[in-house]
């Protein structure tokens, strides 16, 4: 097992309260020492729900340590089951049931006797799988108890809904976009004469679970969660997928051609009723979606031709290879992928739109990959973020993880129609304006190394540099180059110091943190 810190995804139990927060009447447990029961507010912070996050966690303390969990748990999920009613509970493994040797299953087989509620524990091996391979598993498991369920109880639907309707399948919480991405695709559905039946996990009801099959098919927007659960409708009631994520321009017009495809092939139209989408797909492209025309424009030829390194997982990553390679005219350099499973699925989407691969999970190795390209820009998760830090090359994080920061307030989509003018503005405005080049140089324009470095006029006392500290700075990357020597200087007057060496500049650095 790696350490946490090179990991881009979360532990295991971090992926079952994913899937569970978003449903209505739904609980997740975890039984976890003080400091792993963080899940419950990993919604209503960043996503601004004010609901409170249906997660409960019972603490390991030295009672459990002597006596064993199997109290804790079970009083939990029995006391959960009176107060909230919910339907289901799903009880999280922890590493903390392995290293003491407990049987989480078993555990939760004697809750489910004492509770009012559904008692589903989740089957994730949290040695062998993360975050979002947990979150995938829990969906499809949750979904999978209810049709069964239902199936006993003979209320399982499966008569097809009259209007054409969709389940959207895989859109767990916390997503920077995700809940933007859920309007943004009942908008396109309605457009288009089809409806949103159900969306799994983000606000739907469990109880409803026992109608998925009343649907004529699943779009899976994210595969990293919701495609087992597309997978197992498909097998089970014959219900296809739609798993093109309908990000950029050529593949939103692609999800659109496979909807109207999906459609007919559960439930074939009668001649009436068949509908051409195409005229649908070249207005929105024409004059919804601006980034065709934009990208085509004077204004918009700062990124033409410029290279980026793009990491993230499969779908983000993906999406943002061939986006600006075929639409925009910005060729990736580096891209890949982090989840290594999904690797040969990435690679075959992204082939031809990239120049050499970017896959590993060690977000150290990935580092060392953008330093030795030097591109002018990167798209990926906050990790990628803080390694363009140091040579000031600017991110754009368009993939998980991502920072509370990057959880907007207003309506920005990245899927769709409207999406792609988001994700065009944010690769355009990531590069230099061509009218900025030009200005760094001239004189009296907006370079402001020389004023950085030139003394102030009320100081009297010169200093001297040796040709080793002279030389050691012209080896600073120019963006970072006057800082460092203005803080340089301005240590060396506070510490007395006029003649400054190359030891004066190391410790400088070490003084104010400069690195």
């Amino acid at each position: 097992t790696k350490p946490a810190h090179r990991m881009h995804a979360g532990p295991a139990h971090t992926g079952t309260p994913r899937v569970a927060s978003p449903f209505k009447n739904a609980h997740a447990t975890t039984h976890a020492p003080l400091g792993d029961d963080h899940s419950n507010a990993t919604r209503p912070t960043p996503e601004r729900d004010r609901d409170f996050t249906p997660v409960t966690a019972s603490t390991v303390d030295r009672h459990v340590l002597a006596r064993g969990s199997q109290e804790k748990v079970v009083e939990n999920t029995t006391r959960k089951g009176k107060e909230e009613r919910p339907d289901p509970i799903a009880p999280t493994p922890t590493r903390t049931s392995s290293i003491l040797q407990e049987d989480p299953q078993n555990l939760v087989r004697g809750a489910s006797i004492t509770s009012d509620s559904d008692a589903i524990p989740a089957d994730v091996n949290h040695h062998r799988v993360d975050e979002p391979q947990a979150a995938d598993g829990t969906s499809e498991q949750v979904v999978r108890h209810h049709l069964n369920k239902a199936r006993g109880q003979g209320t399982l639907g499966r008569s097809l809904a009259n209007i054409p309707s969709a389940n959207t399948t895989g859109t767990p919480t916390p997503g920077s976009h995700n809940q933007h991405d859920c309007r943004e695709s009942e908008r396109s559905s309605r457009d288009i004469g089809t409806r949103t039946h159900q969306i799994i996990p983000e606000g739907g009801f469990v109880g409803n679970l026992h109608n998925p099959p009343k649907a004529r098919f699943n779009p899976v927007p994210h595969r990293e969660v919701g495609l087992m659960t597309a997978v197992y409708s498909d097998e089970e009631s014959g219900m296809p997928c739609v798993s093109t994520t309908p990000a950029g321009i050529v593949d939103t017009a692609e999800c659109i051609r496979q909807t109207q495809e999906r459609v007919g092939k559960r439930a074939p139209a009668l001649p009436e009723e068949e509908v051409d989408h195409e005229p649908y797909i070249d207005r929105q492209t024409r004059s919804v979606s601006q980034a065709a025309r934009s990208s085509r424009s004077t204004d918009r030829q700062n990124s033409t031709g410029k290279r980026a390194v793009i990491p993230g997982d499969a779908t983000h990553a993906t999406a943002m290879t061939k986006i600006p390679s075929r639409e925009m005219g910005t060729r990736a350099c580096r891209a890949g992928t982090h989840r290594k499973h999904d690797a040969e699925w990435s690679n075959e989407q992204v082939r031809g739109s990239r120049d050499k691969a970017l896959v590993t999970d060690d977000h150290t190795e990935a580092g060392d990959m953008i330093g030795r390209e030097e591109p002018p820009a990167i798209f990926g998760t906050q990790t990628e973020r803080h390694v363009g830090k140091r040579p000031d090359t600017p991110c754009g994080v368009t993939s998980p993880p991502v920072h509370i920061q990057n959880f907007p307030s207003g309506y920005r989509p990245s899927s769709g129609h409207e999406g792609t003018n988001q994700i065009a503005d944010s690769v355009h405005n990531s590069y230099t304006l061509g009218t900025e080049d030009h200005l760094l140089d001239i004189p009296g324009g907006h370079d402001t190394e020389r004023a950085a470095t030139e003394p102030s006029p009320v100081e009297q006392d010169p200093l001297i540099r040796s040709p080793e500290s002279q030389l050691g700075s012209s080896q600073i990357p120019r963006p970072v180059r006057g800082k460092i020597q203005g803080k340089t200087e301005k240590s060396a007057r506070q510490n007395g110091i006029t003649n400054i060496t190359l030891e004066a500049t190391y410790a400088a650095r070490e003084i104010l943190g400069t690195r």
